[in-house]
């Protein structure tokens, strides 16, 4: 008996679901594939040097001299140009975001938020690259005129240009977090007497809270994996930093400088600061899904 027109419809409709479904699990599997490929390598390369080569990882983590040449592989005060600049990048660039966000979100009229959202969003696109040039043309020659600086490429600078590249990622997803509460929270508040900024800082934000600290985690990943524009205005010293002022040369700084002409144990090394490096975004990737957890009940 042969089939009818619908029957073999419904046959093509699902040999496509199926067909879909494996193309999915196979997009699945091939993006997991990678990240372990990417993952593997970098681990296998980095922790030969202590596990073969007989290395001190202790020394190779609070160690306070890098110098191949000599077998000195201490990346401390990397690690601490690293933190300082991550953190002195959140100070500034966290409220900034917020309350752009909050005011996009909460006072902007429509007409306004839909101008400067967009251009919010287009920092996101600009190439790192650029804002290391900006920070190198700009910021640098204004910190030297104006702090008597005999070199302008600081923690400081590296600071600003890090607050400046974190805005996009803050703004855009503590603006998608404060529209996400909803409406009643604000006519409730506002019905019991409340101010507008009060309903704001009192309910909408505190409803939002795992949205925005959502915010703060991605922006402090940026921060920490930036590496074209940090390279501009770092300056480039290997030392622990005291003051704003001080040169430094952060963890992701050191694997793209040298990276291109290191070999042997000094190649390995590298691979091994990326593991430090990656074990920072780790740790932050993890405090986000918890977030995300709390959030959810």
């Amino acid at each position: 008996m042969s089939s009818t027109p619908v029957q073999k419809s419904n046959k093509r409709k699902y040999m496509l679901e199926k067909l879909s479904g494996r193309v999915f699990l196979l997009c699945a599997l091939l993006s997991v594939l990678s990240l372990l490929l990417i993952i593997g390598f970098v681990f296998i390369k980095g922790i030969n040097p202590f596990v073969v080569e007989g290395y001190s990882f202790i020394d190779f983590l609070f160690g306070n001299d890098w110098v191949p040449s000599e077998d000195q592989f201490g990346i401390f005060p990397m690690i601490v140009a690293s933190i300082y600049a991550t953190i002195g990048a959140l100070i500034i660039g966290v409220p900034i975001g917020l309350f752009t966000a909050i005011f996009l979100a909460e006072i902007a009229p429509k007409r306004l938020a839909k101008i400067i959202s967009p251009a919010v969003q287009l920092l996101a696109g600009i190439p790192s690259v650029l804002y290391g040039v900006f920070g190198l043309a700009v910021i640098v020659p204004f910190l030297q005129d104006t702090l008597g600086l005999a070199k302008g490429q600081s923690l400081f600078t590296v600071i600003l240009v890090l607050a400046i590249m974190m805005l996009p990622t803050v703004v855009t997803v503590s603006e998608t977090a404060l529209r996400a509460v909803p409406k009643t929270y604000r006519e409730g508040s506002l019905a019991l007497g409340v101010s507008q900024i009060g309903t704001i800082f009192k309910v909408v934000v505190p409803a939002a809270k795992s949205g925005i600290l959502t915010a703060v985690v991605l922006g402090m990943g940026r921060a920490i994996g930036e590496t074209m524009a940090v390279i501009l205005v770092a300056g480039n010293s290997l030392i622990i930093p005291t003051s704003l002022t001080d040169s430094i040369r952060p963890l992701t700084t050191n694997i793209a400088l040298e990276m291109g002409y290191a070999a042997g144990v000094h190649q390995e090394m590298l691979f091994a600061t990326g593991i430090v490096l990656f074990s920072f975004i780790l740790i932050l990737n993890f405090v986000l899904a918890k977030i995300s957890a709390k959030g959810g009940h």
